[in-house]
């Protein structure tokens, strides 16, 4: 089993923000479409459900690369990697751009650029399965803790998977 802070490979091309400064965040004031809202709408109808280390559906709960896998799964029918460390292969950076709904916002928690990871939907918000104890929830990007943290957003690619 594999949880959020499961460590691994890091992704080859470095992020264009960087940590620990809310102005290197990307422009949230606006938000524009690439056609993936129906993954964060499916992220959005998750909320609630209970976090679990190692979780990947909505049953037995998720922990967060589980989540972003089950969504991925159910909206698309696509399998992207299970581990928050091997996502960055099937996506790349979203730079020079504002975010778009369905989007993934990565989170340095644990040392590591990819150790959290959660899905952007709109208006600099993001759904997430946090910690032990916690639920599957939405944050705001621009909060301290995860402005502080906050690595990259990278984009899937589908045609990758």
């Amino acid at each position: 089993m594999v949880g959020c802070g499961s460590k691994g490979n890091q992704a080859s091309n470095p992020s264009p923000w960087k940590q620990n400064s809310l102005s290197r965040l990307p422009d949230l004031t606006k938000d524009i479409s690439v056609g993936q809202e129906d993954i964060s709408v499916t992220a959005i109808g998750l909320i609630g459900i209970p976090y679990r280390w190692g979780g990947n559906n909505p049953d037995g709960g998720f922990d967060c690369s589980g989540l972003i896998h089950y969504v991925f799964a159910s909206t698309r029918g696509k399998k992207i990697p299970r581990t928050t460390a091997e996502m960055p292969r099937v996506s790349f950076i979203v730079e020079d751009t504002p975010l778009a709904p369905g989007d993934l916002v990565f989170f340095n928690t644990l040392g590591s650029p990819y150790s959290h990871v959660g899905i952007y939907v709109g208006k600099g918000r993001f759904v997430h399965a946090p910690n032990s104890g916690g639920t599957v929830r939405l944050e705001h990007l621009q909060a301290p803790y995860w402005s502080a943290r906050f690595t990259e957003a990278r984009r899937v690619s589908t045609a990758s998977l």
